[in-house]
């Protein structure tokens, strides 16, 4: 029997890490964070680390994460008094 493979798309969100490089936080899958030392050192991990956490939610029976295309990122000020 042929297995199919899927394709799922999450939101990845790069951050500068303060000693260089970038750590990466994948939202859908909320204990899903990798890092890397370069922009595409990062991606790589990214998508390792995706496919790591899909498995072990595969093995243990769960539900991969959906994440709709309608997602908006924005920022939003916040004031707080000094």
């Amino acid at each position: 029997m042929k297995k199919v493979k899927k394709i799922y798309n999450f939101t990845a969100i790069f951050e500068p890490a303060e000693e260089g490089g970038y750590i990466v936080y994948i939202p859908a899958i909320p204990c899903c964070v990798t890092q890397g030392e370069t922009f595409e050192e990062a991606e790589i991990m990214a998508k390792d680390a995706i496919e790591g956490c899909l498995e072990v939610l595969k093995e243990l029976k769960q539900e991969i994460p959906f994440e709709s295309n309608k997602v908006i990122i924005t920022k939003i000020p916040a004031e707080v008094s000094c």
